[in-house]
């Protein structure tokens, strides 16, 4: 990243000349895994949910909260206050903690578009990371979050939760609950307003430099933070990267493909004559050739009438399986039902968990980046089909789009000058 952390530091612009951290030590917690860890959290939204799981946790401590926003910061630090005797350090720019060598992982939930750059910035300076879903902001990102971790040999775990929650009902499911799964749906209904109105406001004092980080000016931010900007194209992926994520990860998990090889993504914004550049009401549909799944969703109205049976459906010759969250239900071909289940669940502690008992030596990750960047690449294959208004196909092996000039345009961004990330 052109941006180092010692820029930061010394509270320069953000334009200094790279560095090399490939030769960091090892974390203190790999070497000696009965220590507490030390953990940051970035970005106090999203983040908030992160360091309530965290406190809750045992042998962990909170050394620092960063957020652009000082009003979040305020409540992020007084709720660690309340909780936790080990004092905690609140900064405006997490570029200035990378360089203490006892933090042991670093949380990152800032807008997607800064997922990929913080998180390569964190593990060039020996930081295991845990980032929030998508984790890439377009499919090259997904591609450089998936080689640092591999280089930089970090462990770096996605937010996709229901990966935790949902193992015990995929297990049941790739034991022959329904025989052999053909296709699968999910479904994700929601009641959003207009956006752009200045409902959701940020703290007059944001700094909105900070904020945008990577991405190039393009118009005026203010009315879009702190979520709005999910959809606006230049910053968001839209209702697809936002939750078809958490849906679609878990219908490609259950199907057990890899990449699918035909893509599409038909809908519209429909219900407010706003800013919205992302589909409002939409159906995304995979075709992975022995088997299918789409995703259908309306996020401003909640169609209380056709409420489905749960978040994800299977169907195979021997009925439908159902997930929803921790527990499932099976129904046999004419609609009876014939049998249930409930798994682990635990809420984001229990996938915050897993990732801290993986520093430690204890597990296996759940939703390492690699696995987890597979099906983020769905969400960008069918937001490339939608703003190219074509079928899109590539490669199952590779997830690699073919043959269509207008989506390879698509394949990744440009950046703020001096802000330019590098695995």
């Amino acid at each position: 990243m052109d941006i180092t952390r010692r820029s930061a530091l010394q509270g320069a612009a953000a334009l200094s000349a790279g560095v090399a951290l490939s030769s960091f030590p090892r974390l203190r917690a790999a070497d000696a895994p009965s220590k507490k860890l030390r953990v940051a959290v970035v970005a106090l939204g999203r983040g908030f949910a992160h360091v309530t799981a965290l406190l809750s946790l045992p042998d962990v401590e909170i050394a620092y909260l960063a957020e652009v926003d000082p009003n979040r910061l305020d409540h992020g630090m007084k709720a660690v206050a309340a909780k936790q005797a080990y004092p905690c350090q609140g900064v405006k720019d997490f570029r200035t903690f990378l360089d203490d060598k006892t933090l042991d992982a670093v949380f990152i939930a800032t807008p997607n578009f800064w997922h990929t750059p913080a998180a390569l910035l964190c593990m060039q300076a020996g930081k295991h990371v845990y980032v929030e879903k998508p984790g890439s902001q377009n499919p090259h990102e997904s591609e450089m979050i998936v080689a640092a971790s591999k280089k930089y040999q970090r462990l770096v775990q996605m937010g996709n939760q229901r990966r935790t929650w949902m193992k015990d009902a995929i297990a049941a499911l790739h034991a022959g609950a329904i025989g052999t799964p053909k296709f699968a749906r999910a479904f994700y209904y929601n009641m959003r307003q207009a956006i752009g109105q200045g409902a959701l406001k940020a703290s007059p004092d944001i700094d909105m430099n900070l904020w945008q980080g990577p991405v190039p000016d393009e118009r005026d931010m203010k009315p879009f933070v702190h979520y709005d900007w999910h959809w606006l194209w230049h910053w968001g992926n839209g209702e697809l990267g936002n939750n078809g994520i958490h849906y679609l990860d878990v219908l490609r998990w259950g199907l057990k493909v890899e990449y699918p090889e035909r893509i599409t993504y038909n809908g519209a914004r429909y219900w407010y004559p706003d800013p919205q550049e992302t589909p409002d009401t939409a159906t995304a549909f995979y075709d992975c050739g022995s088997v299918g799944m789409e995703w259908v969703h309306s996020s401003c109205h909640p169609r209380q009438a056709e409420k489905p049976l749960a978040e994800c459906m299977f169907y195979g010759e021997g009925g439908t399986f159902a997930v929803a969250r921790d527990s499932w239900t099976i129904y046999d071909p004419k609609g009876a039902k014939i049998g249930e289940g409930k798994g682990q669940g635990g809420g984001d502690a229990a996938h915050i968990g897993n990732f801290l008992e993986a520093i430690r030596g204890n597990a296996q990750l759940n939703s390492p980046i690699e696995e987890a960047q597979k099906s983020t690449m769905l969400c960008h294959l069918g937001n490339i089909a939608y703003r190219t208004d074509t079928f899109v196909l590539c490669d199952p092996k590779t997830g690699k789009v073919l043959n269509n000039p207008l989506a390879e345009k698509l394949w990744k961004r440009d950046y703020r000058p001096g802000w330019t990330p590098t695995v």
